[in-house]
């Protein structure tokens, strides 16, 4: 009878939450604007993996109208890779680096957007499906090991490095996802911070679907890595109440990342976040991803000379 009354209180009580994510909106610099050259997206292009014998990812590349290929430039990845690049969808990855990089606000990079690895049998993910029942995606972003790293980092980075003029200094290249993308994006930068320095984290599944509750406990045990990290959350993010009324705090997603940015900032390191009060997914990151990427890349070149013209207008087409 009382495990009864505990369910059906937590079911009511999870009835009334109101609808958290009804405020966020796209921001501006989400939207295409007039004016702003417009970078090209390139692909599908499938990536044969080694690393998951007998899956392959399909990614998709992001070429600003400023691209130079006499000038190295910066890298930033997505994973979860269609819901980041996609026009109709919740970030529009592509329009925000029009227009931050158009008004000189980030550097001149390529973006990358990649799927989570399936078979050639598997459907690729979509924005209804992003694939953890039928792809490799659980696997790879959740586990707490080096593989989807090397996925990045000996099998992506190459094949980019042949097409693309991009700088091999790891402080220019970065990493980002939502939910398990997230956790993945902190892995690979953890992994192999002599590549990724910069972690864009949204809703990130820091809980114990393979472990990843640990990592708060594994940065403060660990030496620290010259990584930067930006954490977007909610307050109703997956809280873990299960349906007889009892608690996981090792499955509450919001709990769980505000460990992670307390043991990171306890350990020094160059983090950022943001707590709101959306639910699970990217609501609230359409309104601060442009932010999150003027933070992680705030520290790119610029030039104070009064006579320096170009530096004081948009950054042109080349």
């Amino acid at each position: 009878m009382k495990s009864s009354m505990l369910a059906l209180l937590a079911i009511a009580a999870f009835a009334q939450t109101p609808n958290t994510d009804i405020h966020y909106k796209l921001s501006p610099d989400s939207m295409q604007q007039e004016g702003v050259p417009a970078g090209e997206v390139k692909g599908p292009f499938i990536l044969p993996s080694e690393v998951y014998p007998g899956t392959q990812h399909t990614y998709w590349v992001y070429v600003p109208a400023q691209y130079d290929p006499k000038v190295p430039a910066s890298l930033m990845i997505f994973n979860d890779g269609q819901a980041f690049m996609n026009p109709q969808a919740d970030i529009r990855a592509p329009f925000v680096m029009d227009n931050l990089i158009y008004r000189r606000e980030i550097p001149v990079m390529i973006g990358v957007f990649i799927n989570p690895g399936r078979r050639p049998d598997q459907p690729e993910p979509t924005l209804s499906n992003w694939g953890d029942r039928d792809t490799n995606r659980p696997v790879e972003y959740n586990s707490l090991d080096d593989k989807y790293a090397r996925v990045i980092v000996d099998e992506l980075l190459p094949v980019l490095y042949k097409e693309y003029n991009i700088s091999k200094d790891p402080e220019r290249h970065g990493i980002g996802g939502s939910s398990s993308g997230a956790i993945a994006a902190f892995t690979v930068a953890w992994e192999r911070p002599d590549h990724f320095r910069k972690v864009l984290s949204n809703v990130g599944s820091f809980v114990n679907l393979r472990g990843g509750h640990a990592y708060a406990d594994i940065v403060r045990t660990s030496e620290k890595k010259p990584i930067r990290v930006f954490l977007v959350d909610g307050r109703n993010d997956n809280r873990e109440l299960r349906r007889d009324g009892s608690y996981d705090e090792t499955r509450d997603w919001f709990y769980q990342n505000v460990r992670l940015q307390q043991a990171l900032s306890e350990k020094g390191y160059d983090v950022n976040y943001s707590w709101g009060i959306q639910r699970h997914g990217q609501k609230m990151l359409q309104t601060v991803f442009p932010e999150m990427m003027r933070w992680l890349w705030r520290d790119h070149p610029v030039s104070t000379d009064p006579q320096d013209m170009v530096e004081r207008s948009f950054n042109a087409p080349k």
